[in-house]
């Protein structure tokens, strides 16, 4: 277990090392822009960008809270089954119990801050790990969400339409808020002391407890608003969709998980950014539109998505190792 001054150094070492992170995902995704540009004519168009905008609100925020769990250590594998539940708490209020679409909204929020305080109190009281834990939220609360719709999309119309509504260049009010949000994930993480709480846990938990902070609240707080944006992001895809289905979000964890990891996020805790969470969402978003656009089959795209998260994990594992070593020639 590493010492709270060789935590504090790697930090210092992987914070030395943003903007060059910014460069590299930033290149990645100049260059797959030029390669889809290239190999389709219809792909640098205004248009494509605009629907890659708004395709992407709901991972985006997801992606942002997974961003804080992945940082503390932890996984989340519910969220999409909490994306499906919220939206279908929302349904319901609306088409079965004539709520306001105000109230309707709340209810679905709040069942998502419930279901991902769940997950995170559970794990922190019977320290179980994250995965166990939100595997089984996954399994429990998808099969709520067939219960409360009769196993049916529940259509709900346009009574959610002003967050999928066309604002600034045709981007919707979600792409807005998806991008607040990464700003204030981003300066929460960095620039609070929750944020420094959040990363001391996933660099050295046991120094957090020595140091007289304990990591509990703070773990299930993580969790809480992991399910509280999970929640979001179905208000936002029910938006889109003018309709809450129960499938929704099958298999989503896995590419909210991506986009984490694609940006550079540890996956054993410690480290991580927002805005490199965000490079990696669009870089999966225009690598499926781009493959899409030059008729690459479903096989082949899960192909490709695969080997670009295995190489993002390689080479984020080749720098941790190159800093840990040259923490030790110091």
């Amino acid at each position: 277990m590493s010492t709270p001054a060789t935590s504090s150094s790697l930090a210092k070492s992987y914070g030395n090392n943003s903007w060059s992170t910014y460069i590299g995902l930033g290149v990645v995704l100049l260059s797959m822009v030029a390669l889809f540009s290239f190999l389709s004519e219809y792909f640098f168009t205004l248009e494509t960008f605009v629907t890659i905008a708004n395709e992407i609100p709901a991972l985006t925020v997801m992606a942002v809270g997974m961003t804080f769990v992945l940082v503390i250590a932890g996984i989340d594998l519910s969220v999409g089954s909490v994306l499906a539940l919220s939206a279908a708490m929302t349904a319901a209020a609306i088409l079965q119990w004539h709520w306001g679409v105000l109230p309707a909204t709340l209810l679905g929020l709040v069942t998502g801050l419930v279901c991902g305080s769940i997950t995170g109190a559970v794990s922190v009281a019977w320290r179980l790990p994250s995965f166990i834990v939100s595997l089984g939220m996954l399994e429990a609360v998808r099969g709520a969400a067939y219960l409360v719709t009769d196993s049916r999309t529940q259509y709900v119309g346009g009574a959610m339409s002003t967050l999928a509504a066309p604002w600034i260049g045709g981007v919707s009010v979600a792409f807005v808020l998806a991008l607040a949000l990464v700003v204030a994930g981003q300066l929460v993480l960095t620039r609070t002391v929750l944020g420094r709480y959040v990363v001391g846990i996933g660099t050295n938990e046991e120094a957090m407890r020595l140091a007289g902070i304990d990591p509990r609240p703070v773990r299930i707080m993580v969790f809480a608003a992991t399910g509280f944006l999970a929640a979001l992001a179905g208000m936002m895809q029910s938006a889109r969709l003018e309709a809450a289905d129960p499938n929704a979000g099958i298999g989503i964890e896995l590419q909210v998980i991506a986009a984490v990891v694609i940006g550079g996020t540890s996956l054993m805790g410690g480290r991580g950014s927002v805005i490199n969470t965000f490079f990696g969402v669009l870089i999966i978003a225009v690598l499926e539109a781009g493959l899409a656009q030059i008729g690459a089959s479903e096989p082949v795209k899960r192909i490709v998505t695969g080997a670009v998260i295995v190489v993002a994990v390689v080479i984020d594992t080749l720098r941790q190792r190159r800093a840990e070593r040259r923490l030790g020639q110091h």
